[in-house]
Formats: C-alpha cells, sequence, structure tokens
C-alpha cells in the first residue's frame, strides 16, 4: 500500500494518484533482483584460508589477510549469492597472528643486534676519548715538566691555557669521573720524579651499565697503550689493543 504525502490515507501500490484526494503519489522503488540459484563459495576465501594456514611465513600472512578482507567485501554485495564467509574470516584471523608473529620475531632479532652495534660504537668511542686525553696529558707534561702530570682531568679544561687551566680538553672529558658515551672515566697520578713533579698516570674507562652500555673495560697510561679487558677493570697487564 502507498500512503498519500498528502491526506496520509492508502492507495493501491501500483496507484499514481491518490484514491481520496488525487494528490500525487510517489513511485514505488524497484525491488533488488534476488539471486537466483545455488551460491558458489568466494574463490578469495578459499585463497585466505589457505594462506593463512601457512601464517608462520610473513607474505603468506599478509595476503590471508587482504584476501579475506576482499572476500568478505565480496560476500556481502552478491546478496546470497556467494558464501565463505567462515572462510574468510578464519584467514583473516590466521593471518593477523602470523603477522603478529612476524613482527615479534623481527623484533626478537633486530633489538639485540641493534643493542651490539651501539655497544660497539660506545666502545669505538671509549677508544678515541682515551686516545684524546693520552695526548692532552702528554701535552701538558711537556708544558708543565716541573708538576709534571695534571692534579685532575679538570686541569686540563677550558681556561686560560696556563698550568692551572690548560684548555687542552673541552668540558665533556674535563670533569670528574666524566661520563660520556656509556662511558666513565677515572683519572689517578702514580710515580714522582726526581724533582718531585709526577711522571706517571692511569685512567680507566668503565662501562657505566657493563652489557648494556658496553662489554669491554679500558685502560692507558703514561705509556700511550690502551689496553683492554672482558672479565672486569682492565690495568697495566691487560692485553694491548
Amino acid at each position: 500500500m502507498k500512503i498519500c504525502p498528502v491526506c496520509a490515507k492508502h492507495s493501491t501500490l501500483d496507484a499514481t494518484t491518490c484514491m481520496w484526494c488525487h494528490a500525487p503519489l510517489p513511485a514505488t522503488p524497484p525491488l533488488e533482483p534476488l539471486f537466483i540459484g545455488a551460491p558458489s563459495t568466494n574463490g578469495k576465501a578459499i585463497g585466505s584460508l589457505i594462506c593463512g594456514i601457512f601464517f608462520f611465513f610473513p607474505p603468506t600472512a599478509i595476503a590471508a589477510v587482504i584476501l579475506g578482507h576482499k572476500a568478505l567485501r565480496e560476500i556481502r554485495r552478491s546478496n546470497g549469492g556467494q558464501t565463505g564467509h567462515g572462510l574468510a574470516t578464519a584467514g583473516s584471523i590466521l593471518g593477523y597472528l602470523g603477522s603478529s608473529i612476524g613482527v615479534l620475531i623481527i623484533v626478537a632479532i633486530a633489538v639485540p643486534n641493534l643493542l651490539r652495534s651501539k655497544m660497539a660504537a660506545n666502545e669505538a668511542a671509549a677508544v678515541a676519548s682515551l686516545r684524546t686525553y693520552d695526548y692532552a696529558l702528554a701535552t701538558y707534561l711537556r708544558n708543565c715538566p716541573q708538576i709534571g702530570f695534571p692534579e685532575s682531568l679538570e686541569t686540563l679544561g677550558p681556561g686560560k691555557g696556563d698550568c692551572q687551566r690548560a684548555q687542552l680538553l673541552d668540558s665533556s672529558l674535563a670533569g670528574r669521573n666524566p661520563v660520556r658515551s656509556g662511558y666513565t672515566f677515572r683519572y689517578s697520578r702514580s710515580r714522582l720524579g726526581t724533582m718531585g713533579n709526577v711522571i706517571g698516570f692511569s685512567i680507566t674507562a668503565v662501562p657505566v651499565t657493563p652489557g648494556s652500555t658496553g662489554v669491554r673495560y679500558f685502560y692507558t697510561d703514561e705509556t700511550g697503550i690502551i689496553r683492554w679487558s672482558n672479565a672486569g677493570p682492565a690495568n697495566g697487564k691487560s692485553s694491548a689493543l
């Protein structure tokens, strides 16, 4: 039945004007044709499930998700002409599961490699810092022979360029037990010469967090030889680089 928009009375479906007030009636929208015949299984749904079974391979897991979503869309639009909703859903779920596992595997592989690369970079930076210390201390000894090696690394820092503030290191290295690139540097003076000047020193480089910021320990002294150890703080008897 059609309802008149003017008088709100009913007329037959095939009427074009109201039987009561003769006002024009809206046209009846055509009905969507129903699918006739036996429904078929959507091919993408089958493909999604097959790919989902092999979800442990990242490419097939991704394919399972893509095919599953396309299959579900096509099944909805078929008006009953296609089946396979369960197959597509199962394939999509397996695909998502495989993608998640793949991401976890990649992370499990990548994170240790990144950590090792970071530690290697920190160790290389620690060795470079020790070489900088060796050069600065040798220069200080040459410029201030009456003192010998300085009392602390702070003496080598920015200042007037004299024996009190030698201006041989920047502030990041010229501190008390400075920390740089994941390593802590500790300086100490040792032997005295015949004139009372200091003719020996040692510097150790220790990882801030062993096994995380670095693995190896480093050492240098007045000989200028840099030594290392894996078993704890290095000393004058450790292996030379």
